[in-house]
């Protein structure tokens, strides 16, 4: 103890972090015991302001606890009297109050520091060899722990909420998607055949190796984008259209492959795969009307014989 006394002003600047202006700690001791030695000890260092109030026992140190708020807690451990060991459990184990915490007692780091570890310390000091500057570094690290382990506590729980978010949106997105097609589907029912269509499941008559094409097709479109699928896309959209498929089908099949996607993703981003989806379907369906339009313009206008250059004057004009 008579090292913590006598301790060197040190004005060098911390490679990390900086020491706190200003610290509330409890110091819990045993009965026989005082904690004046390091009241006196933290008022010969100008470095921090040290306010240290004093808790004798475990059943004291205990209730202050429940009782007040403190920045760091200081224990101290003398066998046969205040085990600091069995304190930390009862604390872990009762109120769950996750603090930093100092042990200081006259034993060996070496003989301390695991066991201190194991129960939820975040340094031991032996009194015997530490200063009173080590002390406050060792009680300002174990605070800058702590406030780390708090801000990434909060940042995995805002994730996990924004990842939430973002999957109830997407079912959202596409449950809207489904009715408006449910809707298009009502308004085109004018015959038996389209009547028949729109009662059907998504897949109907859809065959099973263009759904996983086209599984596959949207999976690699979510990674690459669509630089390099052009080629895909095209053949892709002229078997729709060699088949009949109408916009509400594909649209169908888009939104039966792309459910399946989402809810593989687990608590992955749901954002960047129905953003990718949806430029995917447009393109899908820009493609698809292309080319029900050049098919419509072949039928309106098919295509016909004309005369070759230079064979004008041989055609009697009978047949011209």
């Amino acid at each position: 103890m008579g090292s913590l006394l006598k301790d060197h002003q040190i004005s060098a600047t911390p490679r990390w972090g900086s020491l706190p202006t200003r610290v509330r700690a409890l110091f819990i001791t045993g009965y026989h015991r005082t904690g004046g030695w390091l009241a006196e000890a933290f008022a010969s260092d100008s470095a921090s302001e040290v306010i240290l109030e004093e808790a004798a026992g475990m059943a004291a140190g205990l209730a202050r606890l429940r009782d007040d708020v403190f920045d760091a807690i200081l224990i101290s451990h003398e066998p046969g009297d205040l085990n600091a060991l069995e304190l930390l459990e009862a604390l872990r184990a009762g109120s769950g109050d996750d603090l930093p915490t100092v042990v200081l007692g006259e034993q060996s780091a070496q003989e301390m520091d695991a066991l201190c570890y194991e129960v939820g310390a975040d340094a031991y000091v032996c009194v015997n060899t530490a200063t009173t500057r080590a002390l406050i570094w060792q009680v300002a690290r174990a605070m800058e722990r702590h406030r780390l382990v708090a801000e990434n506590r909060r940042m995995q729980h805002e994730q996990r909420h924004r990842m939430q978010l973002e999957h109830d949106e997407a079912t959202r997105l596409l449950e809207q998607q489904h009715g408006l097609i449910k809707d298009q589907e009502e308004n085109c029912q004018s015959n038996d055949t389209q009547r028949n269509q729109s009662t059907s499941t998504p897949l109907a008559g859809l065959p099973e190796p263009l759904v996983a094409h086209y599984r596959e097709m949207l999976r690699a479109y979510v990674i690459m984008g669509s630089g390099s699928l052009s080629e895909e896309m095209h053949r892709l959209t002229e078997l729709l259209a060699s088949a009949g498929v109408t916009p509400q089908r594909a649209m169908g099949m888009h939104l039966h492959v792309l459910e399946h996607i989402v809810r593989g993703l687990g608590s992955r981003s749901a954002r960047h795969v129905m953003n990718r989806a949806d430029l995917l379907i447009l393109e899908v369906m820009i493609n698809l009307c292309s080319g029900y339009r050049q098919r419509f313009y072949q039928r309106l206008r098919p295509a016909r014989q004309l005369i070759l250059p230079g064979f004008q004057e041989a055609v009697p004009p009978l047949f011209r």
